[in-house]
């Protein structure tokens, strides 16, 4: 399922507590664990590759990230899929998160590719993670949340996948 760009902003907004800014008060570390390996697992058998992965993030709003390797993809740039400890809020990104103005960019690049990015985004949305674009992401934060004083342009990016 899709989502539309106003239904996420709700969604950014709904999940957004400023009393619980690391993770939500919800929060089960061993169920963003089985979940996230569950990620892991499906991403492998669907690039046919082994994907590193880091998970459970310290002083992040960040759970993990898994990252599919170059040498899997059709264009030869790894693909970097995030997720954050709240709502089960996801993003896909080729090379790292801000390499790319966003997944349209790097696929007018030559970067990334369309089927790529499809089977990364089905694999997430078949798993019940939310994909919300890095374009969408990188939007100013205008929510009730006071984020670390060393964030210099706070983006919704910051409050739900940065460093606390």
């Amino acid at each position: 399922m899709t989502e539309s760009e106003a239904d996420l902003l709700t969604l950014l907004r709904d999940l957004d507590d400023p009393e619980w800014l690391e993770w939500p008060q919800t929060y089960n570390r061993g169920e963003s664990a089985v979940h996230f390996g569950a990620l892991v697992a499906r991403l492998e058998s669907d690039f046919a590759t082994r994907c590193m992965a880091e998970q459970d993030t310290q002083d992040s709003s960040e759970y993990g990230r898994v990252v599919v390797p170059g040498d899997a993809t059709a264009c030869g740039t790894r693909i970097v899929v995030c997720v954050s400890k709240f709502g089960s809020l996801a993003l896909v990104c080729a090379d790292n998160p801000g390499a790319f103005l966003g997944t349209e960019e790097a696929q007018a690049e030559g970067e990334l590719d369309g089927a790529d990015l499809a089977r990364a985004n089905r694999a997430l949305v078949e798993l019940g993670y939310v994909v919300v674009a890095e374009e969408l992401l990188e939007s100013d934060y205008d929510g009730p949340s006071q984020l670390p004083s060393h964030v210099q342009r706070p983006s919704w990016w910051n409050r739900f996948f940065g460093y606390f």
